[in-house]
């Protein structure tokens, strides 16, 4: 029986070791219903790690001390098959990228219907007609996603949105949001707050957020907890916490949350002919043909754009999910081809060609992708990972080669040459991410593409990230083509920038001059959308 006044949630001195390693310590919170928690600190600290005790979900062989009551019933009590019943149906979770926690094969109408049936054992009629609401609540109305598609047929954001979807369709009494947001454009970030806010407010829904966005959290939360090293190490009202932060952990996060410029104000002058040239570039997707005899139709993701990137230079992409950057980036890329226009690399023929005639030029262009485990193989360690561009090179080196080789690329993203007998499970995001980028120099590039290279990095890591960066870049010469909704990298970062909605570039200068003075109206929606901490404090 729920005593009375009790939290939703209420986490007491809790402590969690493994193998003798303290990694919570004497953790105290609650959350109430109606209200939102936010989890803040850096990649390590303990965040996702508090939100898993609480789904009874911790490490084999781990240890625990204290106390998770959800609605004043012991958790840390309970069996395995008894947390069963509490996952999904009491306790919701969100996960940080929803391509790893979707079923690749299972379209988004099953995968949400699945989680109601489990749950509530309703008839498949009625479990369907149940995730066709909510996902049309999260805004995915069935005649423009029809429930048939499959993740991979979605955008990023998209894909977001079936997993809150999935996560919201037995109505729980407390949402686990683990960076629920990380991979979704600010305009459409602001619309899944909404709706997260909505629910916590209208409906009595506990939040228990977990971020490395602190603009965020102060735009949303009730209570911020801010962890290091499994620890409490400062907890109160955001705008108390952030405006004068009493430990000197938490000012370290404030101060890397708006990242520094790190390129020149003026942008190089422009060395013709152009490393990347692109003109008039037009991409279609096919659509499911309506009936037997139905005209098959086309979406247009990409429509008649253009840009040139030079040697040395950093170009950003930005917009809201689906607004073709992504693809704009594979057709430059030569990963999809053009159903109109041209994409030239050094001058030469790239996309209308054969691929055994730009394998030559594939080492010139590399690629650093937003989720690195998602692009290593788990059972190769490192060394193999780094030296698998290699291949390309007509004479690839052999072992003593290959890994004197390795060794300076390691060192060159700040990491150890004895790292390459490691594997990438050993190693933290930010780790894993500058794993990602020696990997993409081990070729001698002259171009390499970030998509979303630092969205899933929290604000320290994604710091150092953009130091490797800009530090490569001045040394090597290297040229960044950087696609990413997060407009304070791209300012970092970048520049130029080009704005694209609609699968058009709507703008397009300076990064400075667009940022700061936006002619067209989508790119002052983008900027106002962005929350900024200063904003959210004062």
């Amino acid at each position: 029986m729920t005593p009375p006044n009790a939290p939703l949630l209420d986490i007491r001195d809790f402590s969690l070791s493994v193998d003798g390693r303290v990694l919570l310590k004497s953790l105290s919170l609650t959350v109430e219903p109606g209200r939102i928690v936010a989890l803040a600190g850096a990649s390590g600290s303990g965040k996702s790690l508090t939100a898993l005790s609480v789904l009874g979900l911790t490490p084999a062989g781990a240890r625990a001390q204290g106390s998770i009551r959800l609605e004043g019933r012991e958790l840390t009590d309970l069996s395995d098959r008894q947390m069963d019943a509490v996952r999904g149906r009491d306790v919701g979770l969100v996960f940080q990228e929803p391509m790893t926690a979707l079923n690749p094969v299972l379209s988004i109408g099953t995968q949400v219907a699945e989680t109601v049936r489990a749950h509530r054992m309703a008839g498949r009629d009625d479990a369907a007609r149940i995730a066709d609401a909510i996902l049309t609540r999260v805004g995915l109305p069935a005649d423009r996603f029809p429930r048939s598609r499959r993740p991979h047929e979605l955008s990023g954001g998209q894909r977001q949105r079936v997993a809150i979807a999935a996560a919201l369709a037995l109505k729980p009494k407390l949402l686990i949001a683990d960076e629920p947001t990380t991979a979704l454009d600010v305009t459409t970030q602001a619309r899944i707050l909404e709706l997260l806010v909505d629910l916590v407010r209208r409906e009595g829904l506990g939040l228990l957020l977990i971020s490395h966005d602190l603009a965020l959290v102060a735009r949303v939360a009730d209570q911020v907890v801010v962890l290091h090293e499994g620890a409490v190490v400062e907890a109160g009202p955001p705008p108390a916490v952030f405006a004068a932060p009493r430990h000197p952990y938490t000012r370290r996060l404030l101060a890397a949350t708006e990242p520094a410029r790190r390129r020149p104000d003026a942008p190089p002058p422009p060395v013709l002919p152009p490393l990347l040239a692109a003109n008039g570039i037009v991409r279609d997707y096919p659509l499911a043909r309506a009936g037997w005899w139905g005209k098959p139709a086309a979406v247009r993701a990409v429509d008649q754009a253009s840009l040139a990137v030079h040697r040395g230079e950093s170009v950003g992409i930005v917009g809201e999910s689906g607004s073709g950057k992504s693809t704009l980036l594979r057709t430059l890329l030569a990963a999809d081809a053009p159903q109109a226009g041209e994409v030239r690399l050094l001058g030469q023929p790239w996309s209308a060609t054969t691929e055994a005639a730009r394998r030559p030029l594939r080492r010139h262009v590399q690629m650093v992708f937003q989720d690195p485990v998602g692009s290593f193989d788990p059972r190769w360690r490192v060394e193999r990972l780094v030296a698998e561009p290699l291949v390309l090179l007509d004479s690839p080196p052999g072992p003593a080669d290959r890994r004197r080789r390795v060794e300076e690329l390691l060192e060159q993203v700040g990491l150890a040459p004895a790292d390459a007998d490691r594997y990438p499970h050993e190693f933290s995001g930010g780790q894993r991410q500058r794993i990602a980028i020696a990997r993409a120099l081990a070729v001698a590039p002259d171009l390499i593409a970030l998509d979303e290279a630092t969205s899933a990095l929290d604000v320290l890591t994604r710091a150092q990230i953009l130091d490797v960066l800009a530090d490569l870049s001045q040394r090597l010469g290297l040229a960044y083509l950087v696609v990413s909704h997060d407009l304070a990298v791209v300012r970092a970062l970048t520049d130029r920038v080009l704005v694209m909605q609609g699968g058009r570039v709507v703008e397009q200068g300076p990064t400075l001059e667009v940022l700061d003075r936006p002619r067209h109206p989508y790119t002052a929606s983008l900027l106002a959308a962005t929350p900024t901490l200063a904003a959210q404090v004062a």
